[in-house]
């Protein structure tokens, strides 16, 4: 009686969400420089030393619930991601600390092992067309979130207003998240995932 006393705690002491199967992803990209403008950002030597001009890259690939929400870090003690996986990640998603952050606390939920994850990692970025206003990260861009939100439906046809979500810190652009459902096709996203800019957003300049 005991035992079972103790696996029935274990078990309802489980994060309730993380036990449950996710619905959809969110493909998160961030604006480099907007993070290289941080004080954590210009000591980033990896993601905005002086030769690393990026634009839009890959902050993460979240799995996501249809009611909102998202389940976290699914495994108590993950396995560290290989360092050949970890480079071939580098391209798009220029920061080891970054690499194994995603892994642990969303990768882990995605019901698959670090390569088919960071697989679909890149499968989901590559899908995404980034408009080419946003392909020059030298000149330095003021747009409106319904601007922003447009380039990138013209840009990838299927793509709906409702997809497709534009975060700021301040007024500096911070990210570009869209939804997607498991085969990577564009869905709508929960209410939880939703513009957070107030009024313009600025694309700074890299450095």
């Amino acid at each position: 009686m005991r035992r079972l006393a103790v696996l029935a705690i274990l078990l309802f002491s489980l994060p309730a969400l993380a036990q449950e199967p996710f619905d959809y992803y969110v493909l998160s990209l961030s604006w480099s420089p907007s993070w290289c403008g941080t004080k954590a950002g210009r000591d980033d030597a990896e993601q905005c030393g002086r030769t690393r001009n990026y634009g839009f890259v890959v902050h993460g690939l979240w799995p996501q619930y249809a009611k909102g929400g998202y389940p976290t870090a699914c495994e108590a003690a993950p396995e560290p991601v290989p360092a050949k996986l970890v480079e071939t990640m580098l391209p798009i998603m220029p920061s080891r600390k970054l690499i194994q952050h995603e892994w642990t606390t969303h990768g882990t939920c995605a019901g698959a092992g670090a390569t088919e994850y960071f697989g679909k990692t890149r499968a989901a970025f590559e899908r995404l067309r980034i408009p080419k206003l946003f392909h020059n990260p030298v000149q330095p861009h003021t747009l409106a979130v319904e601007q922003v939100e447009k380039l990138f439906q013209a840009a990838n046809p299927g793509l709906e207003p409702n997809a497709i979500s534009v975060v700021c810190r301040g007024h500096h652009a911070a990210e570009i998240r869209v939804c997607m459902d498991k085969q990577l096709n564009y869905r709508p996203c929960a209410r939880d995932v939703r513009d957070r800019c107030k009024g313009e957003a600025l694309f700074p300049a890299a450095r």
